[in-house]
């Protein structure tokens, strides 16, 4: 069944005159936004627009996670799409996590910089930055360009950096270079005229820090604010009525769909899924199959382990355009999201995938308890406080034999979850901290 959401959200904000115009948005990796025309910061721009605001997106030359890159024969070029603004900044094209992807960090550090002055010969000022990460030299260059203008910079964390690499296993917090990252984000707190969490507990954070004035530190707790991922709901509505995808497996109403979304990364723990398949199949549930859709370096060796395993409830897809996945997962009877077991996820979740989850209208299952969790806030689903196969298992039979009744209202919940998670609703959250400054 495809889901239709009615939308009764008011764009109410005509009659307010925005006393701040100009806004310039640093994000080292939008360029994928310009190219799909989606994603969080194109979203804010275009609801910007709406209420009367410039907003302006600075962005790098290479396309994160992919060989593709805008070609740029200066150190910069411009492109607008849809009315907004594009500025490419010239970096190194990069793979993998090493040596060459922190020199295309620093070197976009260095030449949105530069970038920002030159840019100022032929476009008015900016009136506030918006600098987000995920890494943290964004939010620095956006602290700089802010003070030698004079003007507010927002500083918006998407990730805790460094501590999600600490708590993955890939920096040891006592370390010299952890202490020298960890002096570097308190630093960006205090100096931000406002932040911005996508995860509700970033103020549990800094308090956990000790980086608080309260508790002695530097940072105003009173400036930090929370702003979650979401969905553009027309445009998610739109993409399942025009975009179409053709699968036997989801076409397919003898089987109870499983669907999983996403990166196939040791981050992921995909392999928890196929373990969990291979205990609803020996319980003999047959009719249950997992759909998963997605690609990475464990894709492979996960699929051989399905086949030698005769794990035969699993099939895995490989690789979908974004713009198809609305539609598949409107084909879903349930929605799994699974990560990795680690502390960090006391101070919440930010998952592009969860509100599309959400918008698709169908339960979720959460293989872990985060923080301010979503899921069991709306009742859209079950969020595991134990993460096994046999765990894991037992929540999809239950779900499965779930009372219609029961089912329904879940999948409603998780509708009306995503009404509040529309980037309609989330730019008005946006524009209020804007105007606070």
């Amino acid at each position: 069944m495809i889901l239709i959401i009615s939308l009764n959200i008011e764009d109410d904000w005509g009659d307010r005159m925005a006393n701040t115009k100009n806004i310039w948005i640093l994000n080292h990796y939008a360029a994928y936004m310009y190219l799909n025309k989606a994603g969080r910061h194109y979203w804010f721009a275009e609801n910007l627009r709406k209420q009367g605001y410039d907003p302006t997106i600075f962005c790098a030359s290479d396309i994160h996670n992919s060989n593709e890159y805008i070609n740029l024969d200066n150190l910069y070029k411009i492109d607008t799409i849809e009315d907004i603004p594009f500025v490419f900044v010239k970096t190194p094209q990069y793979s993998g996590n090493g040596i060459s992807r922190i020199k295309n960090m620093v070197t976009f550090f260095i030449n949105v910089i530069r970038v920002s002055k030159k840019y100022l010969i032929n476009h008015d000022r900016p009136d506030v930055i918006l600098a987000s990460s995920v890494h943290p030299l964004t939010l620095v260059a956006g602290i700089i360009i802010a003070k030698k203008f004079k003007i507010p910079c927002i500083c918006e964390v998407r990730d805790l950096w460094p501590e999600s690499i600490v708590e993955f296993g890939n920096l040891k917090r006592k370390s010299f270079l952890a202490k020298i990252l960890y002096q570097g984000e308190k630093w960006i707190y205090k100096n931000a005229d406002k932040i911005i969490f996508t995860m509700e507990g970033g103020k549990d954070y800094i308090k956990n820090q000790k980086w608080d004035q309260e508790n002695g530190g530097p940072v105003d707790i009173n400036k930090v604010n929370h702003i979650n991922n979401g969905v553009d709901l027309n445009a998610y509505i739109k993409n399942i009525e025009e975009n179409n995808f053709e699968d036997d497996d989801l076409d397919d109403n003898n089987y109870f769909k499983i669907i999983y979304t996403g990166s196939i990364r040791k981050a992921n723990n995909i392999e928890i899924i196929i373990n969990s398949a291979k205990y609803v199949l020996n319980k003999g549930h047959d009719n249950i199959k997992f759909i998963i859709y997605g690609d990475g370096d464990e894709k492979d060796r996960l699929q051989k382990k399905s086949i030698h395993e005769n794990i035969s409830n699993v099939v895995f897809k490989g690789r979908v355009e974004k713009k198809y996945v609305p539609f598949i997962l409107s084909k879903s009877d349930l929605n799994i999201l699974n990560y990795s077991n680690h502390e960090i996820w006391k101070y919440g979740g930010s998952q592009n995938k969860n509100f599309e989850y959400l918008a698709s209208g169908k339960p979720i299952l959460s293989t872990i308890t985060m923080g301010y969790d979503i899921i069991e806030k709306y009742n859209a689903g079950v969020s595991l406080k134990k993460q096994d196969p046999e765990t894991i298992g037992n929540a999809i039979i239950s779900i499965f034999d779930m009372d219609k009744n029961d089912y329904e209202k879940t999948a409603k919940n998780a509708r009306n979850a995503a009404l509040d998670y529309d980037f309609k609703v989330l730019t008005r959250k946006l524009i209020d901290i804007i105007e606070s400054i």
